[in-house]
């Protein structure tokens, strides 16, 4: 079963990616998948996201998305919402493209009170994608990233057991 990382952040080595990494190993240990899982890293893509044909990496990092079973979805928070460039690499995957696929949104912000943008923004994205989301997204506001360790750990023991059972409900045999 695949974990996927997708980090929508346009600056290499962000605060999104550490907080996306960390959810996602978080999730995959308590569903008994330790171990390194993949991460789509928009910052490396975003020049050939908007070409007009396919380009070799965009059409990897759709198809790992894609076919991933766990997908966190992580930006930092634009404008109350997630970033464009996420936007720009979500629109490149077809309708229906994560049916199947449990996906968990994450949004890193510097003002708490963007912490609705991850279920009024983000989480209907992934739905009109075909996605399952069975639980609240998670909001990680700056100025809580010292307490990221503990964050994540009670994010992941209240999410875990929803993730399994979506997965269960979806592909009861490789769950």
């Amino acid at each position: 079963m695949s974990v996927v990382t997708l980090v929508g952040n346009p600056r290499e080595g962000s605060r999104t990616r550490t907080v996306a990494a960390g959810a996602a190993e978080a999730v995959a240990r308590r569903l008994g998948l330790p171990g390194a899982h993949d991460v789509v890293d928009l910052s490396a893509l975003g020049p050939h996201l908007l070409a007009p044909g396919p380009t070799p990496g965009v059409e990897v990092a759709l198809e790992l998305v894609a076919e991933a079973r766990v997908l966190v979805v992580a930006s930092p928070t634009y404008k109350g919402t997630y970033t464009g460039l996420l936007k720009a690499f979500l629109d490149r995957l077809r309708p229906e493209a994560l049916a199947g696929v449990v996906a968990l949104p994450l949004l890193v912000m510097g003002d708490p009170k963007h912490a609705l943008a991850v279920e009024v923004h983000l989480r209907p994205l992934l739905v009109e994608l075909g996605a399952t989301v069975p639980t609240p997204g998670l909001a990680v506001p700056e100025s809580q990233l010292p307490a990221l360790e503990d964050i994540l750990s009670r994010w992941a023991d209240r999410v875990a057991p929803q993730v399994a059972a979506a997965l269960a409900v979806g592909h009861p045999a490789t769950a």
